[in-house]
């Protein structure tokens, strides 16, 4: 089994133009049909497309709504905004989502999603890591889901698959170190006994300043060991090669560099 993940950058190359490119990305992405593949930053409005691009069904978890500023607004109208200029105003207008996407003859039977920096969360970790004004307004500032997806094979088989985009603070890793760990608290507490459990996405935190990735491969967790960067896919129950992030050519297309992140894919044995 083949499970890749991606940040898609809101459809983004590297450096970001005017234009964007997240079809090219979706087909690129399912081109040789991957069984799992978990995308972030994905505008509302491509959810509904995701399927006809990729070729396989997927399971949403909404993050930020559209906005156009305070107010409420709608999937089409952000996409229209955005694409005045997809590079300055990412996701300004047209929020953004996480999704898992199953091919290969798999089916989502089950799915479900927790707010990773829920107010009631924060402030109990606030008080706990003992931040400052500064950052607890920033970890405040947009909303991180983690979805938890039960995948079925034809043969009854099944696994749990985690996909999260934890919140971005350089100056402290600590906030999205302690989302990780709510994160597999949630996609365990999915899990039956036994059934393999996979958790990927772009954790924003290296394995180096992470004591939740450290705890997570020891003995109580039992899932596989980090990669490198901040793009992660974690296996517990069964077999897993090594985690492989995409080079730079392979994700090159028409001479763009697409998306700031490189796809991360493990295979599952």
């Amino acid at each position: 089994m083949l499970v890749r993940t991606w940040n898609l950058f809101h459809g983004n190359a590297k450096p970001p133009e005017r234009a964007a490119f997240l079809e090219a990305m979706i087909r690129l992405a399912a081109a040789d049909r991957p069984d799992v593949l978990c995308l972030q930053e994905v505008p509302v409005w491509a959810l509904e497309r995701l399927g006809d691009w990729s070729g396989m069904s997927a399971a949403v978890g909404v993050a930020a709504r559209p906005t156009i500023g305070p107010l409420p607004s709608t999937a089409e109208i952000g996409r229209v905004l955005t694409s005045l200029d997809h590079g300055r105003l990412r996701s300004a207008f047209a929020g953004q989502a996480n999704a898992i996407l199953v091919g290969g003859g798999l089916r989502i039977r089950d799915e479900r999603t927790v707010v990773l920096n829920s107010r009631r969360f924060r402030r109990a970790q606030a008080r706990w890591l003992g931040l400052d004004l500064v950052a607890r307004l920033a970890w405040a500032k947009e909303r991180r889901v983690c979805q938890a997806a039960r995948v079925a094979a034809d043969d009854g088989a099944t696994l749990v698959v985690g996909n999260l985009h934890a919140t971005s603070y350089r100056p402290d890793q600590r906030l999205a170190d302690a989302e990780l760990l709510r994160a597999a608290w949630f996609v365990d507490a999915v899990a039956v006994p036994g059934e393999p459990v996979v958790l990927c996405g772009d954790f924003n935190v290296t394995a180096s300043r992470s004591r939740t990735l450290a705890d997570l491969a020891g003995p109580e967790w039992g899932f596989s060991a980090a990669g490198e960067g901040i793009d992660h896919v974690l296996v517990r129950g069964a077999e897993v090669g090594p985690a492989e992030p995409w080079p730079p050519e392979r994700r090159r297309v028409g001479g763009r560099l697409l998306s700031d992140h490189a796809p991360v894919e493990v295979r599952i044995g």
